[in-house]
């Protein structure tokens, strides 16, 4: 499957705010947003007015790479979002914040959603007792996600472990002795703290 391979810093400066692809180093001076704050390439400080569509465009650019979504994959998610019941915008969010790497993430078992797309990739953990390698697999309430036991020896799995459960969003339970995090709730719009107006890709699709 095709992924992003060029520099993370890069999609932050275009979009001209963090999407904390890097974990640690966003919250430092060495940002490329705090040390370069326009967009990459020749004509990066050149400052346009952008058109409807143009700023409909940015948030929907801007969502697909908080959460490292390829386009097509990303348009599947609005397509399933609008059968459902409910308002699209949120529905396409909810569905988003259920993908494996991005709960790995909010259960702070990862630095990154591209560090936790890559643990999830290399099987450290498993959901309901199963392994779990597939970085868009989307839990469900109730589930119960957790580290292998193999995994449990890693030094950097340790590492992370000792860290998570520090600021675990509401829908979901992390429990720190056995490295375990369930889904308890789907998660509400208010408990999703990305600055995306969801709005403007609804808008954008419905054209």
């Amino acid at each position: 499957m095709a992924r992003y391979t060029d520099a993370s810093c890069k999609l932050c400066r275009r979009e001209g705010e963090k999407l904390f692809l890097k974990g640690e180093r966003c919250y430092t001076n060495k940002c490329a947003v705090s040390r370069r704050a326009y967009a990459p390439g020749q004509h990066g400080q050149n400052k346009k007015k952008l058109s409807e569509y143009g700023i409909q465009l940015r948030e929907k650019q801007k969502a697909r790479r908080f959460y490292g979504v390829l386009e097509s994959q990303f348009r599947k998610y609005f397509e399933i979002a609008a059968t459902k019941r409910g308002i699209t915008g949120e529905t396409l969010l909810q569905i988003l914040e259920s993908r494996m790497d991005n709960v790995i993430y909010r259960l702070g078992l990862a630095a990154s959603r591209p560090e936790a797309r890559q643990l999830v990739r290399h099987g450290h953990f498993l959901v309901n007792g199963h392994r779990v390698d597939i970085p868009s697999y989307l839990v469900k309430v109730g589930d119960v996600i957790a580290v292998s036991d193999k995994s449990k020896n890693s030094p950097k799995l340790k590492a992370i472990s000792e860290m998570a459960g520090g600021k675990v969003p509401k829908w979901l339970e992390y429990d720190r002795d056995n490295l375990t995090g369930k889904v308890v709730a789907v998660p509400a719009r208010e408990d999703i703290d990305l600055p995306i107006r969801e709005h403007l890709i609804v808008e954008l699709y419905s054209k």
